[in-house]
């Protein structure tokens, strides 16, 4: 059985909805920002909290875990510049907590979702595994510390793990079951088709001076379905015993600009954007693309959505949320 922590927010419950077609799940979430609609019923439920010892402790003397998922943080780098004891706490607290109950029951295999915010502003046009790692602001520095702890604890308990540092996740489920839905929204594809769908009265490009093509940042866009597949396959490979510790980037190796991004909205929906150009925001890099060449040479993946494909299906999940959150 395996333990989905956080399935009940975007990313894990796309994750859930594969992980439930080959095998039984748990998934814990205290629904802070998850949603209850979104875990598929095919797995079974557990409400609590993440740095909860008891909680944690009922799952694994209930349940035979053989692996646990992480998805359960904090993650929005405003916040955590003013509130970083929030993101301390439970990101790095409340993990280790997750940790320290894994030795007690001797579950040893471990996927940890981390970020492209571990590197900070990068000083090269494409981040490799290798590039440099020197965090800006609370959440990256939160993430980062965990990566650390892992290593140590793979040296002295043995633990087993798979970090996936993700770039910018996008899109929603095929059946459009299930899609991207936070409060408040910061991403901006959602924010684009939010607006398109006249919920918002405009988008806001923050600035327009950059060092690239057309002056707006430049970012890496994902499917979250792939983001899923690569979780099954560093799941395989942990259960297989093929890795001991990996680490691995998660983009598609193309970098799309914000304007790039409008206009490819603008072309899926038919509807054109009210676009306002505003200030450049503190501490936004103007390009952060990935390398994924080390998870294709290693273990086979490869992201199989394109930009438009990302774009198409959430807007599908967009038109069709308000009957499914209801």
């Amino acid at each position: 059985m395996i333990l989905v922590i956080g399935g009940a927010g975007y990313i894990g419950s796309h994750l859930v909805k594969e992980l439930v077609k080959t095998n039984e799940v748990v998934v814990l979430d205290n629904l802070s920002t998850g949603h209850r609609w979104a875990i598929d019923e095919r797995a079974t439920f557990v409400e609590g909290n993440l740095g909860n010892e008891t909680d944690l402790d009922h799952i694994f003397s209930t349940y035979d875990i053989q692996a646990v998922m992480h998805f359960a943080a904090n993650s929005l780098v405003g916040e955590s510049v003013v509130d970083p004891l929030k993101y301390y706490e439970n990101n790095v607290s409340a993990t280790l907590t997750l940790l320290k109950t894994m030795v007690k029951h001797h579950v040893k295999k471990f996927i940890f979702s981390s970020t492209a915010a571990t590197y900070g502003i990068p000083t090269v046009d494409i981040i490799t595994e290798d590039t440099a790692t020197h965090p800006i602001n609370p959440y990256g520095r939160s993430k980062l510390m965990i990566e650390q702890i892992l290593a140590d604890f793979a040296h002295a308990y043995e633990l087993e793990y798979v970090i996936l540092r993700y770039f910018n996740a996008a899109g929603a489920y095929e059946t459009a079951e299930i899609g991207e839905r936070h409060d408040p929204e910061t991403h901006l594809i959602p924010i684009i088709l939010q607006h398109l769908l006249g919920e918002r009265e405009h988008i806001s490009v923050f600035g327009s001076d950059y060092d690239t093509e057309d002056g707006t940042c430049i970012r890496d866009y994902i499917h979250v379905t792939d983001l899923a597949h690569a979780h099954l396959l560093a799941l395989q490979v942990l259960l297989d015993g093929k890795k001991k510790t990996a680490t691995y980037n998660l983009g598609n190796g193309l970098g799309y600009s914000v304007k790039e991004v409008i206009k490819t909205c603008e072309r899926v929906t038919g509807k054109k954007a009210n676009v306002i150009m505003a200030n450049r925001r503190a501490g936004d890099p103007a390009r952060l693309v990935a390398s994924s060449d080390k998870i294709y040479q290693e273990l086979g993946w490869k992201a199989q959505f394109s930009l438009e494909q990302i774009i198409q299906s959430a807007w599908k999940w967009h038109q069709n949320s308000v009957k499914v959150t209801k």
